[in-house]
């Protein structure tokens, strides 16, 4: 483990996986809900999805160039309805819902004076992200969000992570935490700009989408709850 340093002003969170319980995804069925905003009268449409989307997210993980559902459908030769995802969502919905121990964790976050942010690698625009949110009662809480959606990048390029850091304020990565489920896009990631890493061990992560390197924690939390002594330690 890394020698501690002193102080934290900020700590910034993954969401899938991590404020997210983890779920294994059937990417095919995905397709299939995704294909409903089709508008080209493709036959095959979840067939060049499906393979787009494999694509697309190959490309974030070996050059952390990130995207969009509208270069899902670029990619795939097809055209969508916006208004016609709501398959797609109602799909993923299940997938959304906020950890219990989000808020609490939150909360005790802001009142020691820490700054919550978020950092998420996404093809989805930021109103569904601030949805998901909202709905689970932490919006509020949260002092700045980076979606790699909105950025050219995904983790763990570095620019990320500058990126999230300004977001809440902070600029000074040594003075940052950063928590995630994921060896190389969150914990090596965040580690190359110098904050230090708390990894959440609880996503069955598919082989396809591990990196080239997995990086060692400052520390582990087998529960987001963990998350504040370790952070109150650092201080």
């Amino acid at each position: 483990m890394a020698e501690p340093r002193r102080g934290v002003d900020a700590v910034i969170f993954d969401w899938g996986g991590t404020l997210t319980p983890w779920h294994s995804i059937d990417f095919h069925s995905e397709a299939e809900a995704l294909a409903m905003a089709a508008i080209d009268g493709h036959p095959e449409a979840h067939l060049a999805l499906h393979a787009a989307n494999q694509a697309v997210w190959s490309r974030a993980k070996d050059s952390q160039t990130s995207a969009t559902i509208a270069d899902v459908f670029a990619h795939a030769g097809l055209t969508h309805d916006e208004a016609r995802l709501t398959a797609y969502q109602e799909f993923w919905e299940p997938h959304t819902v906020t950890d219990p121990d989000v808020r609490p964790l939150f909360e005790a976050l802001r009142a020691d004076g820490i700054r919550v942010g978020v950092l998420s690698n996404t093809i989805w625009p930021r109103s569904w992200h601030d949805g998901f949110f909202a709905r689970d009662g932490v919006l509020e809480l949260i002092d700045g969000a980076v979606y790699t959606s909105e950025v050219p990048w995904t983790k763990p390029a570095p620019q990320t992570f500058r990126a999230a850091m300004e977001a809440v304020g902070v600029d000074d990565p040594t003075r940052c935490v950063f928590v995630g489920d994921r060896p190389f896009d969150d914990i090596w990631g965040a580690s190359q700009v110098g904050m230090r890493t708390v990894l959440v061990p609880h996503s069955d992560i598919p082989a396809e989408q591990l990196g080239h390197t997995e990086g060692e924690p400052d520390a582990v939390a087998h529960r987001l709850a963990e998350v504040e002594e370790i952070v109150r330690r650092w201080r």
